[in-house]
């Protein structure tokens, strides 16, 4: 099975993923710097997460998930309506 990387991802679906990310951080209000900071993710790593360039981790979806006060599967439910 080929690894799946933003370069692979055909169908869009970190873009899609990313754009839930941004969507939920401008909603509260949150730079993407503070949102970073909450979720201890590195900044510059955010900023690829929610532009889709990054496959997101587990443990990253659920530290972005508590950053912006919602369930991880709420991040998941936005970005595929």
């Amino acid at each position: 099975m080929a690894r799946v990387s933003a370069k692979l991802d055909k169908d869009s679906d970190l873009v899609r993923f990313g754009a839930s990310i941004r969507a939920r951080r401008i909603a509260l209000g949150l730079s993407q710097e503070a949102l970073a900071d909450h979720a201890e993710i590195d900044r510059s790593h955010m900023g690829k997460l929610e532009r889709g360039e990054r496959n997101v981790t587990f443990l990253n979806i659920l530290r972005i998930a508590r950053a912006v006060q919602c369930k991880p599967s709420d991040l998941f439910s936005d970005s595929y309506l």
